[in-house]
């Protein structure tokens, strides 16, 4: 067994470590609206499968816990996933090596279709505010924080 083990006091922790999940950007968003309406589900994680197509959602509201209101989102695109894991509540998004934001949450409105990955940015940003385009490799790592 390789990593590392370790105790606090006996305290036990509920997250361990994690692998990255990572994927390729296959369409981009380029819209924003202030109305959307999403919800944010009660569930802290999600397991992803190999393949699976999610959406990725910018907003910068603040306050931003299970069952809230999400309506300002900024689009970014679509991403399929080349490695199953699972994405937390926390885990911070990259694209292209470029970390955009933290997970703030899920909102399944068009499941099992796919999840709306919603992501905390400092402003509400869109696919082509990034300047994103098909391809650009997207990575959920577990923030320095969390695990071991």
């Amino acid at each position: 067994m390789t990593g590392r083990m370790s105790r606090e006091g006996g305290a036990s922790h509920e997250d361990g470590a994690k692998r990255s999940v990572r994927g390729d950007l296959v369409k981009i968003l380029l819209h924003r609206r202030t109305d959307r309406g999403m919800t944010l589900e009660p569930h802290a994680s999600r397991c992803v499968r190999r393949g699976e197509v999610h959406e990725l959602v910018t907003t910068d509201q603040r306050g931003t816990g299970p069952g809230s209101r999400i309506d300002r989102v900024g689009f970014l695109g679509f991403v399929e996933l080349a490695c199953a894991g699972v994405i937390d509540r926390g885990d911070d998004v990259w694209i292209d090596g470029l970390c955009i934001g933290t997970v703030v949450g899920f909102d399944a409105c068009h499941f099992p279709n796919h999840y709306n990955i919603l992501i905390g940015t400092g402003r509400l940003v869109t696919g082509s505010d990034l300047e994103l385009c098909p391809e650009l490799p997207v990575a959920f790592t577990q923030a320095p924080s969390a695990g071991h």
